[in-house]
């Protein structure tokens, strides 16, 4: 397991606990709870500020959480039975999930978005027996409870709920490092959900193995923002916190005033988002520079490029000095590391935040591979790439194009074991050698950092013939606050030669255009807009990767939970 660097790897510390505390290769989730126990038992481990503060130590969680293990086994859960979580990011959420495994059990987190049918049907094809869900929900599902033995609220004054419920001492047995630990049911952008089944070393590896790339701390201080039942939260946020002795602090809306005001109650040190998240972040930074006037911007924007250079070449980070005031106004002062993930970020976004003294860096990865296979390391970040590789990753680019294009496919113990009860899908996952097919395309450069072009399915092909990248395009328009929703996709130009010319569907932002004057909120004004838009980027790309036909959206497009267009539902 040791790399060969001159420096410990981060899991080197397991060493001291193989053989006492756990006995595989990596230890199961709830033997690494228990070891970050006995390292960090009295830091603060989740919290919550609204409305209240509230939190629990890393000791004060594992007393709650063995108890609901305790109170599991009493109802007649094993080890492998399947048990069902479903609310918004909180403490009990946490809880409840640890809880399960504790209990020897299989978590089947749920998106609490869904509607109530789409929830019943996940819940019968994962055979859950029990399942925790928040108050929105917890009525009907008691009413309804269908083969549930039992319905537990993740809400303080609803009885049952997670703080109550406790069991006599029983002999446990928990999952062992190749049982399942997850089933994550995900529809993606393609609207056909699978259960991915992921085992404990599939997601504790994949948590350790990414610190290879990426240095945490047992001080920082996590913001659980996005949905947490999705794998790049989970992952990213909950359990690499867990692995370290850090905190975690859930935000529960996705909006910009309640985001604002939990960085800077919590101190936020980590933050993880996606790029609709850092895109309006950064708009709102700009927006309040451009409002100082044209001689103070311009200013700024030359300092920003020569603090951006400085950083860049000589490694040195003048910006946290140099726009201290402009970090504190936007609440991102104590923030120590930004990682975008769930869709690819504009180059020049990445560069914008770095260029203010924010350590800003890219990471790739699906939840077949739990999900991290790629992470930009902070000391040698390229603002173009998804992300270097992490340790144990064996990835090829299959079947290279001219420009070194392929479908990226990967090996790994991160890599997971299967779609849950569907054979032929999982089959046809893999390649003969046993590589997972990702759909992604993409290449790899010399220093094996890898840079996406798009996903297979989505690739168009012009009439002469040329290959273009949907996501590619879209890309460009990261910065343009007039665009809501961008989706790029290929209109059949002739059947017999099978050739596509380029069109982009657009949901203007309706509160841009509510902020302009009267007059030019008509629906014509707002077309000359965007045609002007597409114009101007139209220009930056290449003349085969053009945009031929604009059409304006009257509602917006359907999106998954990490703010990705679902494609095949327009």
């Amino acid at each position: 397991m040791q790399e060969n660097h001159t420096a410990p790897s981060p899991w080197a510390f397991l060493d001291a606990f193989r053989g006492t505390d756990f006995t595989g290769i990596w230890p199961t989730l709830p033997e690494m709870f228990r070891i970050t126990v006995s390292r960090y038992g009295e830091r603060s481990c989740f919290t919550i500020y609204e409305p209240d503060r509230i939190s629990l130590t890393y000791r004060q969680s594992l007393r709650i959480i063995m108890a609901l293990a305790r109170w599991l086994y009493s109802q007649g859960i094993r080890r492998g039975d399947a048990v069902a979580v479903s609310g918004k990011n909180s403490p009990e959420w946490t809880l409840a999930y640890l809880g399960i495994l504790f209990a020897g059990a299989v978590v089947v987190p749920i998106d609490y978005q869904l509607k109530s049918e789409e929830t019943e049907l996940l819940l019968r094809t994962a055979k859950a027996k029990i399942f925790f869900v928040d108050e929105e929900k917890y009525p009907l599902f008691v009413a309804n409870p269908g083969k549930l033995s039992c319905i537990v609220s993740l809400k303080k004054g609803i009885s049952p709920c997670v703080y109550e419920l406790d069991g006599p001492e029983a002999d446990i047995q928990e999952g062992t490092e190749t049982d399942l630990a997850a089933i994550l049911f995900t529809s993606g952008t393609t609207g056909v959900p699978k259960g991915v089944m992921l085992t404990h070393q599939n997601l504790v590896s994949d948590c350790y193995l990414a610190q290879g790339n990426l240095t945490v701390l047992s001080t920082d201080i996590f913001y659980a923002l996005l949905p947490i039942h999705h794998s790049y939260t989970m992952l990213a946020v909950f359990i690499i916190a867990i692995s370290t002795g850090a905190e975690v602090v859930f935000g529960k809306r996705m909006v910009t005033k309640a985001i604002l005001k939990d960085l800077k109650e919590a101190k936020i040190t980590m933050l993880l988002g996606v790029p609709m998240l850092f895109n309006k972040l950064l708009a709102g930074i700009l927006r309040g520079l451009k409002g100082k006037g044209p001689v103070v911007y311009g200013l700024m924007m030359v300092l920003m490029e020569v603090s951006g250079l400085i950083k860049k070449v000589f490694k040195v980070n003048l910006g946290k000095k140099l726009f201290g005031m402009v970090l504190r106004q936007a609440s991102l002062s104590t923030l120590r590391i930004c990682i975008c993930g769930g869709g690819p970020l504009a180059p020049r976004v990445f560069r914008k935040y770095n260029q203010l003294g924010l350590d800003f860096i890219q990471g790739y990865g699906l939840t077949e591979t739990s999900p991290i296979i790629n992470l930009n390391p902070v000391e040698r970040y390229k603002e173009t790439s998804v992300g270097k590789i992490i340790p144990q990753v064996d990835m090829k680019v299959l079947n290279p194009d001219e420009r070194g294009i392929g479908e990226i496919i990967v090996k790994g113990p991160m890599v997971m074991k299967g779609y849950y009860q569907l054979p032929q899908e999982t089959a046809a996952a893999f390649t003969p050698e046993g590589y997972f097919k990702t759909g992604d395309l993409g290449y790899l450069d010399s220093e094996q950092y890898l840079y996406l072009t798009g996903r297979a399915k989505n690739m168009i092909v012009t009439e002469g013939g040329k290959n273009v990248y949907p996501e590619e395009i879209e890309n460009e328009f990261q910065l343009f606050e007039e665009i809501e929703q961008i989706l790029v996709r290929g209109f059949v130009l002739d059947k017999k030669m099978k050739s596509e010319g380029i069109e982009a569907l657009v949901y203007p932002s309706p509160e841009f255009f509510k902020s302009l004057p009267e007059a030019e909120q008509t629906k014509e004004a707002m077309h000359r807009r965007i045609n002007q838009i597409i114009a101007e980027v139209n220009q930056r790309l290449l003349p085969y990767q053009r945009i031929e036909k604009m059409s304006l959206l009257d509602e917006p497009m359907e999106m998954t939970t990490t703010k990705k267009i679902k494609r095949d539902r327009i």
